[in-house]
C-alpha cells in the first residue's frame, strides 16, 4: 500500500491517466501514449499508474478501465495499475469483482481498485448505464445512496466470503479465492487492494470508517482538499488493511522548460472543462485553439480559476508547487495528471518532473 519515495519527493509520486482525446488525434493514438506513459512511469519511478472512468466525454477514452489496464499490463512489469477510478453504482458487484480478479491474474501484486461513487458522467449518460431506472436531471444522483451496500457486497465477492444462508453465499467470482479451496486448488488468495476515491466528506469519511486508504480530486475540488483529508483522519479506525490514515490526492501538473509553454499548454486543458461544464463536451483542444478563443467575462473568470488550480511552470517551479502542497495537506502520495491537448507535452512533463525531484531511470 505504502510505497517509498524517490529521489528528493517528499512522498511516493504517481500518474493519473484520463486517456486524453486532442483535436486532430483518434483514441488510438491517446491509448498509445497511455502505453508510452505507463512505460516512462515505471522506469521513472512512479508508483501507480491509475486510469478513470468517465463517459460520454470525446475528449476522454477512458470509459473502460479494466480494458485498459489489461493492456498496460501487458507492457508493464513493476508498476502498480489501477482504477482512479471505477463508478462502483455503474457497474454490478459481482463484474466488477470479476474484471479486477482477472486483473490480479495478469498483474499479480499491482493491481490497485479505486472506486467513486459518482456516475463519471451526466444523468441521462447514467440512466444509459442501467445505473437507474430514472432519466432526468437528478438520474445522475440515482444509485450513489446505497454505496456503501453496494461496496460490502463487492467486498465479499472479493474476498468469497458470504454468510451461510445469504442469497450469494455460492457464488464466486472467478478468478478468485474460490480457486485456491476447490480439490486441486492453487489460486492465490490475494486480491487487489481496495481505495475509496472522493471529491466531498462523504467517501472521506467511510474510507476513514472502515479504516481504507483514500485518494481526494484536488485536481478538480482543490477548495475542499484539507477539510476531506481532515475529516478523514478523524474518522480512521485501524482496519486489517491500514493501521494509519493513508491519503493519496490527485493534483494537475504540468512542467515545460519555458515557463511560457507550460501555461500555453495548460490553457488546453482549462478551455476543454469550460466547454464541458457548460454542455459543450469535445476534443481537448489544440494551443492555437485556445488562444485564439475569445473568452466572455465569466469565461475567463472560470478559466483563471482551472489555471489557479494547476501546478505549472518550468520543472523547479512545478517542484516547489508541488513540495507546498503536499506540505500543507499532508498527503501521503501525489498523483500526477497533465489533461492537456498534446501526448507528446504531457510526456515530457512528468520527464522533466521527475528529473526535478531526481528520480531513478534518467534518460531513455
Amino acid at each position: 500500500m505504502r510505497g517509498p519515495a524517490q529521489g528528493g519527493a517528499p512522498v511516493p509520486l504517481s500518474v493519473l491517466d484520463l486517456v486524453t482525446v486532442g483535436s486532430g488525434s483518434t483514441a488510438r493514438q491517446a491509448l498509445r501514449t497511455s502505453v508510452e506513459l505507463a512505460r516512462l512511469a515505471e522506469r521513472r519511478g512512479y508508483h501507480r499508474h491509475w486510469v478513470a472512468e468517465h463517459h460520454a466525454m470525446p475528449g476522454v477514452a477512458s470509459s473502460s478501465p479494466a480494458v485498459i489496464l489489461a493492456h498496460l499490463a501487458a507492457h508493464t512489469e513493476r508498476i502498480r495499475l489501477g482504477s482512479g477510478g471505477v463508478m462502483l453504482p455503474n457497474h454490478a458487484p459481482l463484474v466488477i469483482a470479476e474484471q479486477f480478479g482477472t486483473l490480479e491474474a495478469l498483474a499479480p501484486g499491482r493491481v490497485d481498485l479505486g472506486l467513486g461513487r459518482a456516475p463519471g458522467t451526466d444523468g441521462a449518460t447514467a440512466a444509459a448505464l442501467r445505473r437507474t431506472d430514472r432519466r432526468g436531471p437528478k438520474a445522475g444522483g440515482e444509485g450513489a445512496d446505497d454505496f456503501p451496500e453496494q461496496l460490502a457486497e463487492l467486498v465479499r465477492f472479493l474476498d468469497d466470503d458470504f454468510p451461510d444462508g445469504h442469497p450469494y453465499a455460492r457464488i464466486h467470482a472467478v478468478p478468485g479465492p474460490v480457486q485456491a479451496t476447490v480439490p486441486g486448488g492453487v489460486q492465490s488468495a490475494a486480491r487487489p487492494p481496495v481505495w475509496l476515491l472522493g471529491s466531498s466528506g462523504f467517501s472521506a469519511r467511510l474510507a476513514g470508517a472502515l479504516g481504507l486508504p483514500f485518494a481526494f480530486a484536488h485536481h478538480f475540488a482543490a477548495r475542499s482538499t484539507v477539510p476531506a483529508l481532515e475529516l478523514y483522519r478523524d474518522s480512521f479506525r485501524p482496519s486489517p488493511v491500514l493501521d494509519a490514515p493513508y491519503a493519496l490526492i490527485a493534483v494537475a501538473a504540468l512542467a515545460s522548460e519555458d515557463a511560457r509553454e507550460a501555461r500555453r499548454q495548460a490553457m488546453t486543458g482549462a478551455l476543454a472543462m469550460l466547454r464541458l461544464t457548460t454542455g459543450r463536451p469535445g476534443l481537448i483542444p489544440a494551443p492555437e485553439e485556445a488562444e485564439a478563443y475569445g473568452l466572455g467575462p465569466m469565461e475567463r473568470e472560470f478559466v483563471a480559476g482551472r489555471l489557479a488550480d494547476i501546478v505549472h511552470g518550468t520543472p523547479d517551479e512545478v517542484r516547489a508547487g508541488l513540495d507546498e502542497l503536499q506540505k500543507r495537506t499532508g498527503a501521503d502520495e501525489l498523483m500526477i495528471t497533465a489533461n492537456i491537448h498534446g501526448g507528446g507535452a504531457r510526456l515530457r512533463s512528468y520527464e522533466l518532473i521527475a528529473d526535478a525531484y531526481g528520480l531513478p531511470g534518467q534518460g531513455r
